[in-house]
């Protein structure tokens, strides 16, 4: 790793400084674990050290020792020269304050649905504490499941994964978090490996799903070309998969049930192409919005 101008780091505070440099000269891409230098060069420090993510700023005047300034160095070498996603390094993703694991066979986990699960599904549902089944379409490392479990302490979950390692990654997380008997897995193209049977329909179907257009997925940086292809490219216009997905679901959900899809920069082309089914966008804090729901009805009278 080349250096940056600059005093040579000595404490934990210097290190981060040198680490802001680093990812500016070297133009890093983020937002898959923090949307800014400074707090992801923070969380791999902290995380190198052992240290809490959580420690007072009085934990920047600390003085690294030698071996733990090489322990930083390496870490930031693979950051930056590299181009490995922090998350890879640390096999850790956080979400909703809850850490899940993670390596290379998965997507980093980074939802708008950490926001509208907690804070505004329930106002959808007409009975929330009634809710028996949900699903996780394209689960990945099974976190949405996760937080959908916690949601709904009654529910039954499914989750659906076309990938056979990402339900390997999945199934470590559904065990680390005691929910083994609730969160089913399933090998599935969308629905496509989960038989119907009469009287087991869904009050919610939740997905964030490949939307990225393939030559946006072709033009990736270097961050977001080292997860799965097939966790981003959603064909050449981005809604081959949400197609099939609320093809499915027609079936698939109780009279009352939801579906509610992530789906990036796709909301124009949603609202064009989906416009019978008059998809509501959800309100998020940054202002994205790019979560719809749909309601059973509309999907039932849908002929899409």
């Amino acid at each position: 790793m080349s250096a940056v101008r600059g005093a040579r780091p000595v404490t934990l505070g210097d290190w981060v400084t040198f680490a802001e440099k680093l990812y500016a000269r070297e133009k890093l891409a983020l937002g898959q674990i923090a949307t800014n230098a400074h707090d992801e060069a923070l969380y791999l420090v902290l995380t190198v050290l052992k240290l809490p993510l959580d420690s007072e700023a009085r934990v920047l005047k600390k003085k690294l020792t030698a071996a733990q300034a090489a322990a930083v160095k390496e870490i930031l070498h693979r950051r930056a020269m590299e181009r490995v996603p922090a998350a890879y390094l640390t096999r850790e993703a956080w979400l909703g304050g809850q850490r899940f694991y993670v390596d290379e066979r998965v997507i980093i986990p980074r939802s708008y649905f950490v926001e509208i699960i907690a804070q505004q599904l329930d106002a959808w549902l007409r009975a929330p504490e009634k809710v028996r089944r949900v699903v996780d379409v394209c689960t990945g490392s099974g976190c949405l499941a996760i937080l959908l479990a916690q949601h709904f302490p009654q529910a039954k979950v499914d989750a659906l994964d076309l990938s056979a390692d990402a339900l390997e990654v999945a199934k470590i997380n559904i065990a680390a978090h005691g929910l083994t008997k609730r969160v089913k897995l399933w090998a599935s193209d969308v629905f496509d490996g989960v038989p119907e049977v009469k009287g087991r329909k869904y009050d919610v179907i939740l997905s964030n799903p490949p939307y990225e257009p393939s030559a946006h997925v072709d033009a990736q940086a270097p961050e977001f070309a080292a997860e799965p292809r097939m966790a981003h490219d959603g064909g050449r216009d981005g809604l081959e998969i949400i197609r099939k997905l609320l093809r499915q679901a027609r079936t698939r959900l109780t009279d009352e049930g939801l579906v509610l899809i992530e789906v990036g920069g796709l909301c124009a082309a949603m609202d064009k192409e989906f416009a019978a089914l008059e998809p509501h966008w959800l309100h998020t804090e940054d202002g994205a919005d790019c979560v719809c729901v749909i309601h059973a009805a509309r999907l039932a009278k849908w002929r899409g």
